[in-house]
């Protein structure tokens, strides 16, 4: 089995539902609506896997609220804020691909997760500025 059946393999184990599929490059976008997740990307780059969730775009982001951004990629466990093209603020993580588990993969899912349901009101506000 390639990385890419295999990590299509994970996500449904997870209760991921593949929304779209594009196999010439390896690329699926993902949701899980129980947990906010709608349009989740996941890119097998081989040799890495790159997990990147758009959350929100920084209008005119203060200097505070970017510290806050920051300061908060310390509590998040797996995955970090990053800016995108655009101003466009995401949550994102790359996974070494060649050994990748079921268990790393729900990790970086789970930190997501976490991150939307103790952050996700703070970053409604942010996205309202």
């Amino acid at each position: 089995m390639n990385h890419f059946e295999k990590v299509k393999e994970f996500l449904t184990e997870l209760e991921y539902t593949i929304t779209s599929e594009d196999t010439a490059e390896e690329l699926v976008t993902v949701k899980k609506p129980d947990a906010g997740i709608d349009g989740l990307l996941i890119d097998c780059e081989d040799p890495i896997l790159v997990i990147e969730y758009p959350l929100l775009k920084l209008k005119d982001a203060s200097k505070e609220v970017l510290t806050e951004l920051l300061a908060k990629n310390r509590d998040i466990v797996h995955g970090a804020f990053a800016l995108a093209e655009n101003n466009i603020l995401v949550f994102r993580d790359t996974l070494q691909i060649e050994n990748l588990d079921l268990n790393e993969l729900a990790g970086t899912l789970n930190s997501l997760e976490i991150l939307l349901a103790e952050f996700g009101n703070r970053l409604i506000e942010i996205s309202k500025n």
